[in-house]
């Protein structure tokens, strides 16, 4: 399931290793055999990391109603509460990046695991709506800057496997999702049918998560930055033992032409080093000079928009239609598990494509005919507009291949992933809030059912330039 087609391996691998030297050393680092053990537990971790990365959303929505009336929220106030995640994502999200540069992109994802453990263990109980909400942002706060650091670990553990293991990660996230929209309500009723242990129970699995991340705490993590200073400072120390190496050839006699050879190669080695310092020292990418950036962030927003909504509201949408609670749960996990096998299978066929337009337009046209199918006939075809929102709602691993494929360096990616997924997330956070309201004002699901589709819109215009073959670094240079 890791290996990788041909194309995908030689386009990947080529972008890291001519143009991210950094990403090339942790590269040739991590192969050695005395660290393919971390690689192994480094792929371990990535993967509880990414199923943990949902189920605070996805149990919530499946018992929102519960939570309501026991909280005694209105319509409103459940929007408000269905508004939260992209609102952390998006003002925890930017941090990210300084955090990693600062303690290690390990370190700062071990932290957000037991950010999640905390909150998820305490939100049930916290007494009162404001408590909820409070102990609900801690555990998105690991969220988010797990969310901004995955694609950059990646990056830099995997230059050459991006695609396969973005699909892995995004496969285990999208497990994470279903598994928790389907089992919270058995779970609920298995523990005494009080919606508080059905939430608290997801905290053991965030606790699990923290384990493998903590060697690459105590170890740490030598940055590209790092590899890239002791790089330089080795080619000038090489260049400087050339150059006495040829005036002391020269001072003892030695024939001219020898002399200047290894004269020539002493100056050849200090251009190197010198352009390696002329790199570290270049100026921080402008991201917001670039159009792509802004239609990614774009992008992300409206895909995120739909996937906050779908996870917080269409279980409702379902049970109002009729359907009873378990099986309300069991749709919305059926459409968070067809990200499981997709979220592998897109990835490496975006890697393929120059440009990634016709696969946001397929999802988008399923996006339109699922939100068609929950107007008209919410529960008489269910099943089918499950799978196609299902299909619709990979358009998040999607947008991630994209972060990948959009910048050539690691740092880079680091700022197109920190960028898209905070203004993305900002972008996000009115959706499923107006939802609440719609729905609380107008005593139906009419209106947010169209206000949702027509979202789609967009999300496929903004997509379609978001997938075009270009680099940030490019544009924000031109510009």
């Amino acid at each position: 399931m890791m290996g990788l087609m041909p194309s995908e391996e030689t386009r990947t691998l080529t972008s890291t290793t001519v143009t991210d030297p950094a990403a090339q050393d942790t590269a040739e680092a991590d192969a050695s055999p005395t660290r393919a053990w971390r690689r192994r537990l480094l792929v371990v971790a990535i993967v509880l990391a990414a199923l943990n990365l949902r189920p605070a959303i996805t149990s919530l929505g499946a018992l929102l109603e519960e939570v309501r009336d026991g909280l005694g929220m209105s319509g409103s106030v459940a929007g408000l509460l269905t508004s939260v995640p992209p609102l952390c994502f998006a003002v925890f999200g930017v941090t990210a990046p300084r955090l990693a540069r600062r303690f290690g992109a390990g370190a700062v994802v071990c932290a957000g695991m037991a950010a999640i453990t905390a909150g998820l263990l305490i939100r049930p109980y916290a007494g009162g709506t404001p408590g909820f909400l409070a102990a609900s942002a801690l555990a998105l706060m690991g969220i988010a800057v797990s969310n901004v650091l995955m694609p950059v670990i990646v990056k830099r553990w995997f230059p050459d496997r991006v695609g396969s293991m973005t699909g892995l990660y995004s496969m285990a996230l999208a497990c994470g999702t279903a598994v928790a929209a389907a089992a919270t309500v058995p779970l609920t009723d298995a523990l005494g049918g009080d919606w508080q242990p059905g939430l608290t129970v997801w905290a053991a699995l965030a606790a699990a998560a923290v384990l493998p991340w903590l060697p690459f705490v105590r170890n740490g993590e030598r940055t590209g930055a790092a590899r890239g200073a002791s790089a330089r400072g080795a080619a000038g120390r090489e260049a400087a033992g050339r150059g006495a190496s040829a005036r002391e050839a020269a001072e003892q006699g030695a024939p001219a032409r020898e002399a200047a050879d290894r004269d020539a190669s002493a100056r050849g080695a200090s251009a190197e080093a010198g352009a390696g310092t002329a790199g570290a020292e270049r100026p921080a990418l402008r991201i917001t000079r670039s159009r792509t950036a802004w239609a990614l962030a774009v992008f992300f927003g409206l895909q995120a928009t739909a996937a906050y909504i779908t996870m917080g509201w269409v279980a409702q949408i379902f049970r109002d239609a009729g359907v009873a609670a378990g099986t309300a749960g069991v749709l919305l996990a059926v459409i968070m598990a067809m990200g499981i096998p997709l979220a592998f299978v897109i990835p490496r066929v975006a890697t393929r494509l120059p440009s990634q337009g016709p696969i946001v337009l397929v999802l988008g046209v399923c996006g339109l005919a699922g939100y068609a199918g929950l107007y008209f006939a919410p529960a008489g075809g269910a099943w089918l507009w499950a799978l196609l929102l299902g299909v619709s709602n990979c358009a998040f691993p999607l947008a991630l291949t994209m972060v990948g494929m959009r910048a050539r360096t690691g740092s880079g990616v680091a700022q197109l992933s920190a960028f898209a997924q905070s203004t993305g997330y900002l972008i996000s956070i009115p959706g499923p809030l107006l939802v609440g309201v719609l729905y609380q004002h107008s005593g139906g699901w009419g209106l947010p059912i169209a206000l949702m589709a027509a979202l789609m819109v967009p999300q496929m215009l903004v997509g379609v330039l978001a997938g075009r073959d270009r680099t940030v670094e490019d544009e924000a240079a031109a510009r």
